[in-house]
């Protein structure tokens, strides 16, 4: 069994294993941990934890705290654990895990497999997590086949390692219910539906790729030659009703490039900015950007990055840094100067394990609460998971 002890601003695995979180009430978490490369956190709502130590996974379904809830009244509310309500293995690495909206239903991914694994939550009936079955796929990959919900009456998944082998699945047969049109090696870095029909896909040179499951053809929106070198990342917003006129893309890059683009033009950027970056990053497997559900104007960062010598201190860097920052967009313009964080969560460097460790411990992945304007939640490579609230420096004085 995978050993846990869970508080309510911190989650410590005290097997050096990997983790993987989903959280429940409107907000599904996800996160591994490696001994050797931290973790990952995606977004959706319960939280499920999967853990392992060699081939084997341990997968977790928690409940938050109810002392997260008790508002102005958390010193009356003696509750600070997370309660663990199902249970159950995986016998592959669990790398990537979502839940389809409207189910107890979560599909997972790893690298170097060929599968997708299907997962029942379980109900009252049951405290056992089973899987219910498998979505072979067209190819294994090193890197894990990235997933994404489908947002169709029918459970739907859609997925992909690269873009030619990008696919909608349908959960409850199998059949493949779209498959983008278009031969390239391109490895995908993230994907997700604006709507029913319509679906983002973002290359880790940068490129976006949009498709509608009404139709066979892509459209295809490069960077320009002398950003597409870099990793890339992506996050979309949108607003509740899911129109295209409201959505907005963020890119970002390895080096700190940040590109606004409206989903109606996505060749062009209205918005470009460089974030202060001490460090690029290695890669993209820890590059992150997500927009404020609530919040209008507001997006996070946060990155990993490659340290060789022992001696660096990471508190006077911003981006990649190891930490989450919070952005405000308001003012930004085409040619806007590097913005200035409103807020920086340092919480995992400060924590007790990362001050008595040779490396600070370096923010892997983090995701916003879907209700609660300024709460995030934030996972790092020492295992440890944070939900915390933010405050603007200048109009929360």
């Amino acid at each position: 069994m995978l050993k846990c002890r869970f508080r309510i601003g911190h989650v410590v695995m005290e097997d050096s294993a990997v983790a993987s979180v989903l959280i429940r009430n409107t907000l599904w978490v996800t996160m591994a941990v490696h001994a050797d490369t931290g973790c990952f956190l995606l977004c959706i709502p319960d939280i499920c934890v999967a853990g392992y130590t060699g081939a084997r996974s341990e997968i977790l379904e928690l409940l938050l705290p109810l002392k997260l809830y008790a508002g102005e009244n958390q010193g009356l509310c003696a509750e600070r654990d997370f309660k663990v309500q199902h249970g159950g293995f995986s016998e592959e690495p669990v790398e990537n895990l979502i839940h389809i909206p409207g189910t107890r239903c979560a599909v997972t991914s790893g690298s170097s497999s060929s599968t997708l694994q299907i997962w029942d939550i379980g109900g009252d009936d049951s405290d056992v997590i089973k899987r219910t079955g498998v979505i072979n796929l067209k190819s294994k990959s090193a890197t894990g086949s990235k997933i994404a919900p489908g947002l169709t009456d029918e459970p739907a998944v859609l997925h992909g390692s690269c873009i030619s082998d990008v696919e909608l699945t349908e959960i409850a047969t199998g059949r493949v219910l779209h498959t983008v049109a278009k031969e390239s090696s391109d490895s995908v870095s993230g994907l997700q539906f604006v709507n029913a029909c319509v679906f983002l896909i973002c290359t880790s040179n940068g490129t976006l790729l949009m498709g509608d499951t009404r139709a066979p053809s892509t459209c295809h929106y490069p960077l320009e030659e002398s950003k597409s070198g870099l990793h890339w990342s992506f996050g979309l917003r949108s607003d509740r009703i899911q129109s295209e006129a409201s959505c907005t893309v963020a890119r970002l890059s390895s080096s700190g490039h940040i590109l606004l683009s409206d989903l109606r033009d996505l060749q062009s950027m209205f918005c470009q900015t460089q974030i202060k970056v001490q460090h690029s990053a290695s890669n993209n497997d820890f590059l992150n950007i997500s927009w404020a559900p609530v919040l209008d104007r507001c997006l996070s960062v946060s990155g990993k990055i490659a340290v060789t010598h022992q001696s660096f201190f990471f508190s006077n860097l911003e981006g990649f840094d190891g930490t989450v920052h919070i952005y405000d967009t308001m003012d930004w313009s085409t040619e806007g100067q590097s913005p200035q964080p409103v807020f920086s969560h340092r919480g995992h460097e400060m924590s007790h394990e990362g001050k008595h460790c040779d490396f600070p411990p370096v923010v892997t992945t983090h995701s916003w609460h879907q209700s609660r304007p300024k709460t995030l939640l934030s996972a790092a490579t020492d295992g440890s998971l944070h939900v915390w609230d933010w405050v603007d420096k200048i109009t929360d004085r």
